[in-house]
């Protein structure tokens, strides 16, 4: 019924072969669609899914030891801010 077929990767422009095996599996999963990638880009692809941008820091001064530092988010007037030493301090003696 089925016989390996030769794509084309829309990523990289190489040749792969999309075998029965695989061909098999896509209809008992019910895709209809045929792979658009061969599988180093698919595999490069599903790593770099994840991958954010890195997060926008804000500069502030520590409001225990007045140093500083950059904090993930943006510091609210009137709230403190600690740098990540004072911090672990703050959280070990709220234990």
């Amino acid at each position: 019924m089925f016989e390996d077929k030769i794509l084309v990767c829309q990523d990289c422009g190489e040749e792969f072969v999309f075998t029965v095996g695989e061909q098999e599996f896509y209809q008992e999963k019910g895709f209809e669609n045929e792979p658009k990638r061969c599988k180093d880009c698919r595999q490069n692809r599903r790593n770099n899914s994840g991958t954010r941008a890195p997060r926008e820091m804000f500069t502030a001064v520590c409001a225990e030891c007045g140093a500083d530092t950059e904090v993930p988010f943006k510091p609210v007037e009137g709230r403190p801010v600690y740098c990540l030493e004072c911090f672990q301090k703050q959280k070990q003696a709220s234990l």
